[in-house]
């Protein structure tokens, strides 16, 4: 593994577009939003900006969180672009396009949004998922 990828997952585990995908913008209205999964405070990693969030600095390049705003998606490493969403079942794939200070590449992560939250997935095999909860003003 190189260490760009690494950096990148990193990134997304502490958190080309696909065929017959539809166009990302229109189906992302339940993730817009700061997302936090761990026992730190909404406090601790944002801070209010004009247009929701941002990450407080120093930026804790560890949290296990990101900012989804339109079809942006930003981690404390990467910036990405939510080329494309597609249902899975009960799980929807989201195809990024994602660059941080080493590298750019295409990153697929699944997700669900419930009730209690946002779950992210790691793979098809991953039956539990991460419970993402989202940050209010």
């Amino acid at each position: 593994m190189d260490v760009s990828r690494y950096v990148l997952g990193l990134g997304l585990a502490t958190f080309g577009a696909l065929s017959g995908a539809m166009a990302a913008e229109p189906n992302l209205s339940a993730y817009q939003g700061a997302w936090l999964s761990s026992s730190l405070s909404c406090e601790e990693i944002f801070a209010p900006a004009a247009k929701g969030f941002s990450f407080r600095k120093p930026v804790n390049i560890f949290a296990p969180a990101f900012i989804i705003s339109g079809n942006r998606l930003r981690t404390p490493q990467a910036s990405c672009r939510i080329k494309s969403i597609k249902p899975a079942g009960d799980r929807q794939v989201l195809t990024l396009g994602c660059a941080n200070s080493v590298s750019a590449n295409d990153v697929t992560v699944q997700m669900a949004p419930g009730s209690d939250g946002l779950k992210r997935f790691f793979n098809d095999q991953d039956k539990t998922g991460s419970l993402y909860t989202r940050c209010d003003r």
